[in-house]
């Protein structure tokens, strides 16, 4: 048998040694520590971590530094994007505000025609609708864009924002607010360039189908870069062409100009390169846009020559 070499006084049990107290409670003795700075912690003062257990304190700081780094990792342009290439965003903001531009171009059209219905019947309308002779010989240019925002009575209207409202949604979530404003821009100047370069020179054309029908491409060519079933996408676009050709004053010249202008706008988005893909992208965003352009002018050397011939007092002759 073997004794201690110093044993207590009979009867005296041997002495602990005082446990340290927690840094943030020092009544209160503790065996445990943060493993990231070691100070003494009691149980309510320590949070479970990867490994082991951390004090508040630690917590907070590295919490502070997770956001710190996240802010700069987005600021500098990365972070979770889309096949677009798009942060997404927290809410939506580009479709309520085209919403509500459409609503207040048609109360302001319906104010000044005194009629809820026949709206056209007002200045405001007259001079925005996409009525070519005006376009080639007053040059009235912006007709091509300010006929998107323009609607043949309230039903025209809320059909389609509604459509706007649908198919908006998702395609401002996957490609951001910048890309899909520059798609919704693109789809109503094609319809309104194809009216123009396709259409009757002496008819009227409004509404904002165009810019609608190149959302239903670009949903289409977007279902497909997600390899997700097409079936009900491309039944919607069917159903709307034929109603389009079945119903009496639609313009599917302008329904089919959006709905290429769409498709090709949403190839390249989704399809681009991810090096250099906002490159990709605002170059054949100028390249479609200058087509359009193209086509404009043509149509309008065209028309010109038409009108010469028709009416030689408008060209001086």
């Amino acid at each position: 048998m073997t004794e201690p070499p110093t044993p207590p006084p009979y009867g005296q049990p041997p002495q602990q040694e005082a446990l340290p107290g927690c840094w943030w409670h020092p009544a209160r003795q503790t065996g445990l520590r943060c493993v990231r700075c070691e100070r003494p912690a009691c149980p309510d003062c320590l949070r479970e971590a990867s490994v082991g257990y951390q004090c508040i304190d630690c917590v907070s700081t590295a919490q502070q530094q997770h956001r710190a780094q996240a802010a700069a990792y987005r600021k500098a342009g990365y972070g979770a994007r889309t096949v677009a290439g798009a942060r997404v965003p927290q809410r939506l903001v580009v479709v309520p505000l085209l919403i509500a531009v459409n609503v207040v171009v048609y109360a302001l059209t319906a104010f000044q025609a005194s009629d809820v219905m026949n709206n056209h019947n007002s200045p405001a309308f007259a001079d925005g609708v996409l009525w070519p002779e005006a376009v080639v010989v007053f040059d009235e240019w912006w007709r091509l864009l300010t006929s998107g925002f323009l609607h043949y009575g309230l039903i025209h209207l809320a059909m389609n924002m509604l459509a706007l409202w649908v198919l908006g949604r998702d395609l401002e979530m996957l490609l951001g607010r910048v890309r899909f404003v520059a798609l919704y821009v693109l789809s109503l100047f094609a319809g309104g360039v194809v009216v123009f370069a396709f259409g009757a020179e002496d008819t009227g054309t409004a509404g904002a189908s165009g810019a609608i029908y190149g959302l239903m491409g670009a949903i289409l060519v977007a279902v497909l870069r997600l390899r997700l079933n097409p079936t009900t996408a491309i039944g919607i676009i069917v159903l709307n062409v034929i109603l389009s050709v079945s119903i009496p004053n639609i313009s599917l010249l302008g329904h089919l100009g959006g709905l290429v202008a769409g498709a090709v706008v949403m190839v390249a988005m989704v399809y681009a390169p991810e090096k250099n893909r906002a490159a990709y992208q605002a170059g054949a965003l100028a390249i479609v846009t200058v087509a359009l352009i193209g086509l404009v002018v043509y149509r309008d050397t065209q028309l010109a020559d038409q009108l010469c011939l028709s009416y030689p007092v408008l060209c001086g002759v």
